[in-house]
């Protein structure tokens, strides 16, 4: 740590505790003067004047507690773990490429550049339909699919937390590309038989950041519906969208996307305090949908040869900063501590009243804010982006690139799967910050803020306890 470093510490901790420093002389010698010029005949006379304050303070009290949002807990989740023989290799998914005819050779070298330059390992996972030869994208298949996801990830959790399904009060299930009718939401109604009064809600076609909108929308749920559990899900469907055509745009998905899925337990219950895991403490959502690059940069559609596939952008990266700048300019001033903000204001004003084009604008330092990062592991050039543009070092961005390597790109459900990765590696603590970041079709960039309520540790069957010894692992970049 430099001279730089030190003196911007102590900048930090002077404006932070400012006001603690010039209100608590000020407030005691108000109260000795007060209580020095009081004399027993005056209180007889205010008597009337202490009763009413009085009053009017209960009332106060009363009124603010009453009217407060309810506190939302994030009791426990659960990440699904795929069965090893639906593990895929480079080699294998090469082997299984060239089988398929539909791919030209130069689609499958383009497979091949992409695929090395990820940042997957060789242990991702792909449903058992597209394993076979031929895939097998059927309806049934992608049915069994989420069968396979949503219910490992539920079984675990309820065996985890102990709790009766019929006790859940809101469920809420986001999966982009795979909406069947009965709905995901309808299929877990009826397998774990929850109550017919359930609110249930069914998210899809809203990419990879629907994970914190699903949290967002069971967050204003709980402040509805008292005393009770939320359950949120999230997942996404490959078995019938697997690109089968040579359009480069379209084939970039096949290479990222693997397997995963989350189930996550939220309460609105005081007494859950003691037994959960986190607080919600704030979500941010940004929309970019009004622009047309932003709603068509990744757009699902079909090709030339009315092959159907998710067409990614080239200006896809230009577009998630724009997002990303929005939203961080909204959850600053709510998470940052005061010495930043002063900072940000300064160096904002200054430039409009001096018309300082030249100079850049001043980046907050988040990791004053928060303890833990969980970038949305969408690819490598996701995570390096945020990396570089919120400066943050590689241990902040660890758990992004290791749940990348590891499971690959598992949409909406990778931001817990990074989660675990902290609490696997024993390093969420009680006070601890967490924010979870991730970026959608749309276009969206939203974000969720949590606080560890006890030194966190891995729950039973958390998706990394079989081989997190062995990460960290080093990554060619």
């Amino acid at each position: 740590m430099d001279s730089q470093d030190y003196v911007k510490l102590g900048y930090h901790y002077l404006i932070t505790h400012f006001l603690k420093f010039m209100l608590v002389p000020l407030v005691m010698a108000v109260l000795f003067t007060n209580v020095s010029l009081l004399t027993l005949n005056q209180l007889q006379y205010n008597l009337v004047g202490v009763i009413s304050l009085i009053t009017f303070a209960i009332f106060g009290c009363t009124v603010f507690f009453m009217s407060r949002p309810r506190s939302v807990y994030l009791v426990d989740y659960s990440c699904y773990l795929p069965p090893s023989d639906q593990k895929v290799s480079y080699q294998k998914f090469m082997n299984n490429s060239s089988l398929i005819q539909d791919f030209s050779e130069s689609s499958l070298e383009f497979q091949r550049k992409i695929l090395v330059r990820s940042g997957l390992g060789e242990e991702t996972y792909l449903p058992e339909s597209i394993h076979c030869t031929p895939p097998r994208p059927t309806m049934a298949a992608a049915r069994e699919e989420a069968e396979q996801v949503i219910f490992g990830a539920l079984d675990n959790l309820f065996e985890n937390t102990k709790i009766n399904p019929r006790e859940i009060g809101v469920l809420v299930v986001n999966c982009s590309l795979f909406n069947p009718t009965p709905s995901l939401s309808a299929m877990i109604v009826n397998k774990y038989k929850l109550r017919g009064n359930v609110k249930s809600f069914n998210l899809g076609g809203m990419g990879c950041s629907a994970g914190v909108i699903a949290i967002d929308l069971a967050s204003d749920m709980l402040q509805i519906h008292r005393n009770t559990f939320a359950l949120v899900v999230s997942t996404e469907n490959i078995t019938q969208n697997w690109y089968f055509g040579n359009k480069k745009a379209m084939l970039i998905p096949n290479c990222l996307f693997r397997v995963g899925g989350s189930a996550v337990l939220l309460s609105n219950k005081p007494l859950d305090r003691k037994r959960s895991k986190y607080k919600l403490v704030h979500t941010v959502r940004t929309h970019k949908g009004s622009d047309e690059k932003a709603f068509s940069c990744v757009y699902q559609e079909q090709d030339e040869c009315l092959k159907t596939g998710v067409s990614l952008s080239k200006d896809l990266m230009a577009i998630a900063g724009e997002a990303l700048k929005t939203n961080i300019t909204t959850l600053g001033p709510l998470v940052l501590p005061i010495s930043e903000q002063i900072l940000f204001f300064a160096t904002f004003v200054a430039k409009r009243l001096f018309n300082a084009k030249k100079q850049k604008p001043y980046i907050p330092d988040f990791k004053l804010a928060f303890d833990h990062f969980c970038i949305h592991a969408g690819g490598r050039a996701v995570i390096d982006e945020l990396e570089k543009s919120l400066k943050l070092s590689p241990r902040h961005v660890e758990a992004s690139r290791m749940t990348l390597h590891r499971f690959g790109n598992t949409s909406s459900s990778s931001i817990w799967y990074e989660l675990a990765y902290t609490e696997a590696k024993g390093r969420m603590r009680k006070g601890n910050r967490v924010w979870q970041i991730a970026f959608g079709s749309g276009f969206k960039c939203n974000s969720a803020v949590w606080v560890a309520l006890r030194d966190v540790e891995p729950s039973f069957k958390n998706p990394w306890e079989h081989c997190i010894d062995r990460y960290p692992v080093k990554i060619d970049l």
